[in-house]
C-alpha cells in the first residue's frame, strides 16, 4: 500500500508538471541548454545557407552565375534584380531565430558552464554571420538582438557601429580560445576543424584573425589610412591561415539528406542556375584551367565554355556548374542538338564542401592590403592566391605555372594591379557567399554592366538588399522598407 501511494503521489506530481500549459515542451530552457548539440545546429545552418538563398542572390549580383536561361522562376526574376522582402523571410528568420540565437545561447550557457573555449567558437561564428548580414542589409538588430523572450522587437543598429563591435568580438573569441581553464571544449563535438581541442584550436585562432582582416579591408574605400593602419597592427601581431587545410569551410557527404545544398538546389531545381557570361569570358580570355572544375564544357566534348548573357534565348545552351561545387560527377551526360546537356544525364555526389573564409582569399587580401600600404609583397601574395585557388580546383602544378607566367604579374598603376588582384580574387572565390559582390561594390571591380531586363525601379545592380517582409510586418521598431531602387549603400560602400 506504501509503493502504491509513493507511485500515486508521484505520478499526480508528474502529471502536474507535464501539463503545465505555461511552459512550452519542444522548447530547450535557454539556462540547461546542451552547448555541444546546438554549436553543431549552428554550424550546420551557417553551411547551408553559405550555399542557399543568400549565396544565390549574391552570386546573381555578382555575375558569377546567371538565372536567364530559362523562364519563368525564381532565379530568372532574381537574376532581373527582382528579389522582394516576402523572397528573403526565410533567410532572415534562419539568421536571426535559429543560427544566432543557438549562437547567443552557447555564449550564455558557457559563461555558467566554465566553458570559455565554446564560447570563443560562437563568438567566432556569430561575428562571422553578422559580418554577412551587415554586408548585406546594413543597418540590422544587434544591440537588442538575441534576447529571446525579453525583447521580440529590436531595434535596428547603424551598421557602421556594429563593425567595430564584430572585430572586437573577435578579439576576446581569441582569448577565449586561448583560455586553458574550463569545463570542457569543442573538440571533436564540432563539425568545423573537428578534431582533438588541442590540435584544433590553432585553426580557430586563424580563421578569427583572417576574418578580421576580412572586416577591415572591407573600409578600403570608406577609410584607407584607417584601414591600413588596422591591417597593419593585426598583420605584425596576429596568425593567420597558412594553407587550404585551413580553409573555413563544411565538408558534405554522398549520401541522401547528406550533401550539399548547391547540388540539392541543383537537383530538385535544374534549370535555375547557368554559367554567367561575365565569369566565363573573364576566364576564357585567360585560358583558365579552373573552367574544367567549375563548370561543363559547351558543347560537351569541347574545351569550349559558354556563359548566359541577359537577353539570350531561353535554352538549356549553356555551361552549367561542375564538380567544383558539386563534387565529382558519374554517369553518361547526354546533349541535345546544340550540345548543351540535360541535367539529369550527370549524378554529383555532393561531397564538395561549402567554403566560407579560405586560405585563398587570404592571400588576396594580403596581396590588396600590400599594395595599400600595409605589411607585405603585393605580387607574392597575389601569386599565392592564384597558386591556393588553383591547388583547391585540382589544377596541375605545370598548368599552375603556365597560367601564372602569363596572368601572374601585377603591372600598371596601382588602380591596374587593384583591378587585376579583385578579377583573379573575384574567380577565386567562386562558391563563397557574398564576398564576391562586396568587393565590387567596394572596389567596382571586376567591371560588371546591370542586365538590360532589369525591372524598371531598379536602374543599377544592388547594392543591398530589402528587409525580410517579416520584420516590416511584426516588428514595430524596423526602420521601415528601403526604397525600391535598393542602390541604399551600406557604410563603407562611399
Amino acid at each position: 500500500m506504501v509503493a502504491i501511494a509513493i507511485l500515486g503521489i508521484v505520478a499526480m506530481t508528474s502529471c502536474k508538471k507535464f501539463l503545465n500549459i505555461n511552459k512550452d515542451p519542444d522548447r530547450i530552457p535557454a539556462d540547461n541548454a546542451p552547448v555541444a548539440q546546438l554549436l553543431t545546429s549552428a554550424q550546420m545552418n551557417l553551411a547551408f545557407e553559405g550555399g542557399s538563398d543568400l549565396f544565390r542572390y549574391a552570386t546573381l549580383m555578382a555575375q558569377q552565375m546567371s538565372g536567364q536561361a530559362s523562364q519563368p522562376n525564381q532565379t530568372y526574376e532574381y537574376d532581373r534584380y527582382n528579389i522582394t522582402g516576402s523572397d528573403e523571410n526565410n533567410v532572415w528568420g534562419s539568421i536571426f531565430a535559429t543560427t544566432l540565437s543557438d549562437l547567443e545561447i552557447i555564449i550564455k550557457q558557457a559563461s555558467v558552464l566554465n566553458a570559455p573555449n565554446f564560447s570563443g567558437v560562437a563568438k567566432i561564428l556569430k561575428a562571422y554571420e553578422y559580418s554577412l548580414v551587415v554586408d548585406t542589409w546594413g543597418d540590422v538588430p544587434y544591440s537588442d538582438a538575441q534576447q529571446l523572450d525579453a525583447n521580440t522587437a529590436p531595434h535596428y543598429d547603424d551598421d557602421a557601429t556594429i563593425y567595430p563591435k564584430l572585430i572586437t568580438l573577435l578579439t576576446d573569441a581569441v582569448t577565449e580560445i586561448n583560455a586553458t581553464t574550463g569545463t570542457m571544449s569543442p573538440g571533436t563535438t564540432s563539425i568545423m576543424y573537428p578534431g582533438s581541442w588541442s590540435s584544433k584550436k590553432a585553426n580557430w585562432i586563424k580563421l578569427a584573425n583572417t576574418l578580421r582582416l576580412r572586416l577591415l579591408l572591407h573600409y578600403s574605400k570608406k577609410d584607407p589610412a584607417f584601414a591600413v593602419a588596422q591591417l597593419t597592427a593585426l598583420i605584425n601581431s596576429g596568425t593567420f591561415m597558412a594553407s587550404n587545410a585551413d580553409n573555413f569551410q563544411m565538408v558534405f557527404n554522398d549520401a541522401a539528406n547528406q550533401r550539399n545544398p548547391i547540388t540539392q538546389f541543383e537537383t530538385s531545381r535544374p534549370n535555375y542556375l547557368f554559367a554567367n557570361a561575365t565569369m566565363v569570358n573573364l576566364m576564357n580570355a585567360k585560358s583558365d584551367p579552373r573552367r574544367v572544375a567549375y563548370f561543363t564544357p559547351f558543347p560537351w566534348g569541347s574545351t569550349s565554355y559558354k556563359g548566359v548573357t541577359p537577353g539570350d534565348p531561353p535554352t538549356i545552351d549553356y555551361s552549367r556548374i561542375y564538380t567544383f561545387l558539386r563534387g565529382a560527377a558519374t554517369g553518361t551526360p547526354v546533349p541535345n542538338a546544340n550540345g548543351g546537356i540535360t541535367a539529369a544525364s550527370l549524378t554529383f555526389s555532393g561531397a564538395a564542401p561549402i567554403r566560407m573564409v579560405t586560405f585563398t582569399e587570404y592571400n588576396f587580401i594580403r596581396a590588396e592590403a600590400a599594395l595599400m600600404g600595409a605589411p607585405g609583397d603585393p605580387q607574392a601574395f597575389f601569386t599565392a592566391g592564384i597558386t591556393a585557388s588553383m591547388q583547391e580546383a585540382g589544377v596541375s602544378a605545370a598548368n599552375i605555372t603556365t597560367y601564372l607566367a602569363a596572368n601572374g604579374t601585377l603591372t600598371g598603376t596601382n588602380a591596374q594591379k587593384l583591378q587585376q588582384i579583385i578579377e583573379e580574387k573575384y574567380v577565386a572565390l567562386f562558391g563563397v557567399s557574398v564576398e564576391p559582390w562586396t568587393d565590387w561594390r567596394r572596389t567596382g571591380y571586376p567591371l560588371l554592366t546591370p542586365v538590360s531586363n532589369r525591372i524598371s525601379q531598379v536602374t543599377n545592380i544592388p547594392r543591398s538588399f530589402f528587409y525580410a517582409q517579416s520584420e516590416i510586418d511584426l516588428n514595430p521598431n524596423c526602420p521601415g522598407q528601403k526604397p525600391a531602387d535598393l542602390q541604399s549603400k551600406i557604410f563603407w560602400d562611399n
